[in-house]
């Protein structure tokens, strides 16, 4: 027979791929698999401790009982891996098209525009001015000409003067990236790097990209869908408590997953060419919902699997990084959201009157003078597939959960869904509304406990690498991996992990995307220190 008639085959086709945790990581490693790594879809396994994929991209609910939205994370231009994933994902609404189309054709219908960024007092504040001292800007631009090695274990404010806290830079920089002053600088370094291209419009939140409903129906929902299509498993509501590994001359190879399924324990045998990938640590991990009547209840004992997976794991080897760093501070990494489903369309329309912005093109709006430096942002309508007209949706969030409200004499987490209302209207000084707007909505608090975690001061080594040196089958996934440079907190960190882990593995002839660096552009720099100076 002629050589050139012969089916070529495959050589990875056999493999299996078992990934735990399923999250966006998870889901991008599925999706880069199948497109580059040429892996046979049957042949991929996602384990999902909750009873849905999607991880912290998630989003519920129905007009009756109200929706629920734990956080959400903003887009860029700059997410390159992010964008390269969703241009091979077709729309659920039109699978014509990409996802990557539909957000783009969003973005040009809906620009954001923020003209209430920053709120005190009832009033609209002109934040055009960063408010730096002459010692704010020197400490900024040595801080990013300096190494992380000379930041070390710094927090923010182990950096900067304690009036650098009190300027519009930082009340718009903490609140949109969900930073405090106690947080890690290597961290908060990393940031000005990777978003100096965004300093010059900080004030009205222009170059964030949104998408065309939650982040759940608009990302996850789709991706989750085509993988399926794909042939891709999923083991919904199964927790991976451990795993087994053998010592190979100087590596370790994973050969055994022990899970529970249904209450019952279990255990898969991991093939000599299988691979196992791992999402470690979860940010919304044991969150917990309150409601118009009660708060939520704040979670410490780690009812979640997330963190005792990789702290079983972590045992094994140092390389495999400390998760009692991120885990062990919940004073420290903990905020609260609320989403707010409201029957009808007073408050939406009260808030266009205030703010001059229709809905979805305003951004966070924070209260500066708010104890809980609280935030909410009113998305384009609907915000979630399915959601009648007469319904609206927003969200916000408090960074200072333990601090007394300033109209209600509280604690926010010991706060119900009726009193984070009475507190946000008070603060919108909408006091005549008060009552028509508290009989007309349902306001879900969420507790979530380690939100920030991923912030927390660390050294080298406490997040491992995606592929740690001594692995032979296994890669570390999400925000807890370590990958150079790049921000956590955002959708782009766990994709590009999830690139750098299939195309390690496969020992493939790519590489991951490079990042988006504006640092390096002359115009970046020049408009970002005329902001600085402003």
């Amino acid at each position: 027979m002629n050589n050139l008639n012969k089916k070529r085959v495959n050589p990875t086709q056999h493999r299996k791929v078992y990934l735990i945790g399923g999250g966006i990581a998870s889901l991008a490693s599925a999706a880069y698999f199948i497109r580059d790594g040429q892996i046979n879809p049957d042949n991929i396994i996602i384990y999902e401790e909750l009873n849905v994929a999607g991880g912290s991209l998630d989003s519920a609910g129905n007009p009756e009982d109200g929706y629920v939205m734990r956080g959400g994370r903003m887009l860029n231009f700059s997410y390159l891996c992010t964008y390269d994933l969703f241009s091979f994902i077709p729309s659920l609404s039109d699978p014509g098209i990409m996802v990557l189309d539909e957000i783009k054709a969003f973005n040009r219908n809906i620009k954001t525009h923020s003209q209430a960024r920053v709120v005190e007092n009832g009033h609209i504040l002109d934040v055009s001015s960063m408010g730096f001292s002459n010692k704010d800007r020197l400490d900024l631009i040595e801080m990013m000409a300096v190494g992380e090695n000379h930041l070390g274990i710094k927090r923010i404010n182990e950096w900067f003067a304690p009036e650098f806290f009190k300027t519009n830079f930082w009340f718009m920089w903490d609140t949109m990236f969900a930073f405090q002053p106690w947080h890690s600088a290597v961290e908060f370094k990393r940031y000005l790097h990777r978003f100096i291209h965004e300093f010059k419009r900080i004030n009205t939140l222009a170059g964030v990209d949104r998408t065309p409903y939650n982040q759940f129906d608009s990302l996850a929902k789709p991706l989750i869908n085509w993988l399926k299509q794909q042939g891709v498993h999923f083991q919904i509501g199964v927790s991976v408590t451990d795993l087994d590994f053998s010592l190979t001359g100087e590596k370790l190879t994973v050969q055994q997953i022990h899970l529970i399924d249904g209450g019952k324990k279990k255990s898969v045998k991991i093939g000599v060419n299988d691979m196992v990938l791992v999402t470690i640590g979860s940010m919304t991990a044991d969150s917990s919902l309150g409601s118009m009547h009660a708060a939520p209840e704040l979670i410490t004992d780690k009812r979640d699997g997330s963190w005792k997976l990789w702290e079983a794991i972590a045992k094994h080897s140092d390389q495999f990084g400390h998760p009692s760093v991120f885990d062990n501070h919940v004073d420290e990494s903990k905020w609260e959201s609320f989403t707010v489903t409201c029957q009808g369309t007073d408050f939406f329309e009260r808030m266009k009157t205030f703010s001059g912005n229709d809905a979805g093109t305003g951004g966070l709006v924070t209260f500066k003078d708010s104890n809980w430096l609280m935030s909410i942002v009113l998305a384009y309508q609907p915000h979630f597939i399915g959601q009648p007209d007469d319904v609206t949706v927003f969200w916000g969030y408090g960074l200072f959960p333990d601090n007394e409200g300033n109209f209600v004499k509280k604690k926010m987490a010991d706060c119900t869904g009726t009193e984070i209302l009475t507190e946000l209207f008070s603060h919108l000084q909408f006091d005549t509304l008060n009552d028509r707007l508290l009989k007309t909505a349902n306001c879900i608090p969420c507790m979530l406990p380690y939100i920030t975690s991923q912030f927390l001061i660390r050294a080298p080594g406490d997040r491992p690498q995606v592929i740690p040196e001594i692995s032979e089958n296994m890669a570390f996934i999400g925000q807890f991996a370590e990958v150079p440079d790049d921000v956590v907190f955002t959708v782009e960190y766990s994709v590009r992990t999830a690139q750098t882990a299939v195309y390690g593995l496969l020992e493939l002839d790519k590489k991951t995307i490079p990042m988006y660096k504006g640092d390096h552009h002359i115009d970046v720099l020049f408009d970002a220190m005329k902001t600085m100076i402003s």
